[in-house]
């Protein structure tokens, strides 16, 4: 292989462009790189190293469109690890588009792409630039790189985060659907009424309902599964009486968030997820807090994930029994 264009797959991670190549090396290189089967060409103008671990150097069909490039290649995306795919779907975009859905959700810590789960990419609509194996390309009216769409996080274009959370609400699996909005907004990494902003720019978007109902159990403070179960089937309905959810305490020194809390009563209600509240340790920081709490004279009342889900009526009845005794 040309040691020039050797140089450039090294320093792009085994990602390469015709158009960066052509500024350092022959146009005949690539191909002769390409037929000795040292790259192969993923997307139009786009090759990958096959040389090194996680690429697929299988063969495809011949594609006139990428001009010069005669032979056999593989289409799209497939056998590329995900970030060398990103780079390839980066380079092909040009500067024109930026990561979004399902791929910009990853980028924001908030979904772990599945073995072989394309690429998106949104573009301006009059942008052509076509989807690919491994690939899909959005063409959105009205989006722009330059305007308050996009954003670069980790040094790369990516749509922000309330777009990409409802962009991605359709796209993810019906069981898998919450989690990423709950986290967001959890972690403070956003809020319902931005994510709110952001859906009502998406009228059409399937399951609009479902997230607009999720976006109301999260503002009314639910931040975590148990917390959205225990909304709509423990603390509320007859005879329970207002209760804030996420509500704020400090003494000047230190801060927490209660679960539930019936603030004329002075009771807090935990609500002990066993991911969290079985892990060593947590026991103990869980006692202090209470004791700490019982220092401002509120009553810590905890519930485990088992009871909550398991025997929600009794556990009803033991709410309403311990704030009639704390009136």
């Amino acid at each position: 292989m040309d040691p020039q264009l050797r140089t450039l797959l090294d320093r792009n991670h085994g990602v390469l462009c015709r158009r960066d190549a052509a500024e350092v090396v022959p146009a005949w290189a690539i191909d002769v790189a390409r037929r000795e089967g040292r790259v192969r060409r993923i997307l139009p103008g786009v090759y990958a190293d096959t040389t090194l671990p996680g690429t697929d150097n299988a063969t495809g069909t011949v594609d006139a469109a990428d001009t010069g490039d005669p032979g056999r290649f593989p289409a799209g995306l497939g056998g590329l690890d995900p970030a060398r795919a990103r780079r390839a779907a980066l380079g092909y975009a040009d500067g024109r588009g930026a990561f979004s859905h399902l791929t910009a959700l990853h980028l924001w810590g908030l979904w772990q792409p599945a073995a072989g789960e394309p690429v998106h990419l949104t573009v301006p609509a009059t942008v052509r630039l076509s989807s690919h194996s491994g690939l899909v390309v959005h063409h959105v009216r009205g989006f722009s790189l330059d305007g308050p769409d996009t954003l670069t996080r980790h040094g790369v274009p990516v749509t922000w985060l309330e777009r990409a959370l409802v962009d991605s609400w359709p796209l993810l699996p019906a069981g898998e659907r919450r989690g990423p909005v709950i986290q967001a907004v959890a972690g403070r990494h956003s809020t319902p009424q931005r994510v709110g902003a952001a859906l009502a720019g998406a009228p059409k978007l399937p399951g609009r309902a479902q997230l607009r109902e999720l976006l109301g159990k999260l503002a009314a403070g639910c931040h975590s599964p148990l917390e959205i179960w225990g909304h709509d089937r423990v603390f509320t309905g007859a005879g329970m009486p207002p209760l804030r959810r996420q509500a704020r305490v400090s003494d000047g020194r230190r801060t927490c968030y209660l679960d539930v809390y019936a603030e004329a009563q002075r009771v807090a209600f935990e609500l002990d997820g066993a991911s969290v509240h079985g892990a060593p340790g947590q026991r103990e920081v869980d006692l202090r807090r209470d004791a700490w709490l019982a220092t401002l004279g509120i009553q810590v009342v905890r519930f485990s994930h088992r009871r909550l889900v398991h025997d929600t009526a009794e556990v009803r009845r033991e709410i309403l029994a311990v704030l009639a005794a704390r009136r």
